[in-house]
């Protein structure tokens, strides 16, 4: 299915849930759901409240459904409210600071890229560390702009309406956060680290297009 057939089916299960229809609202969230808690998770840094502004994204999508004129894709108006609460949650958490010992982000990562594997599993929590905290440093719009498109797969254009910017704006997020990248990976890394990073590693890194540490 295509990313326009995908629109135009939740658009069907939009127009059934506002007429009553609980079922269809059940059939969005559980269309959605992954990747709203996934978007929550990289924003936030935080699996727990990831988990809560999930339920509560859904409920006041819920709530507001009648209200939703469909100008714009269902997934990209979730999007927008769990952007805005994700960071929020980080800003408040960073005012009372509370900070998350072990990154949760890290631990899902590895579970998909190095399962049953200690030794490629030590390699990468340890330049996972370099890369989140390089990310979590940057500008909130540039950083928001790698997670929805790199982390999350929307195009630009997605993005932008979820951001309310431009196409271009976010082309231009994601080139400049691509730089402050590349230049953090290169002082957090040191060079002759840089020779024991797997092949693994870097073709992941080459797929996500983030800059990755040169090793000559």
């Amino acid at each position: 299915m295509t990313a326009k057939q995908r629109g135009q089916a939740a658009t069907v299960l939009v127009d059934r849930a506002k007429a009553g229809d609980d079922g269809a609202f059940e059939e969005l969230v559980r269309r959605y759901r992954d990747r709203i808690l996934a978007l929550a998770l990289h924003l936030s840094g935080n699996e727990s409240e990831a988990e809560d502004i999930t339920q509560e994204v859904f409920l006041k999508a819920y709530q507001k459904l009648d209200s939703f004129e469909g100008r714009s894709h269902f997934f990209t108006w979730v999007y927008r409210m769990t952007v805005n609460r994700s960071l929020n949650s980080k800003r408040d958490r960073k005012r009372r600071r509370e900070e998350t010992i072990d990154d949760p982000r890290i631990a899902r990562a590895l579970r998909i890229d190095a399962p049953n594997d200690p030794r490629k599993a030590a390699e990468l929590r340890a330049t996972y560390e370099c890369l989140l905290q390089a990310l979590d440093s940057l500008p909130v719009n540039m950083r928001t702009s790698v997670v929805l498109v790199v982390l999350q797969g929307l195009n630009h254009a997605e993005a932008a309406v979820v951001l309310k910017c431009s196409a271009g704006t976010v082309a231009w997020h994601i080139h400049q956060a691509r730089q402050r990248l590349r230049e953090k990976m290169e002082r957090s890394i040191p060079r002759e680290k840089r020779k024991a990073l797997s092949d693994e590693f870097t073709s992941l890194m080459n797929d996500w297009l983030l800059p990755c540490p040169q090793t000559s």
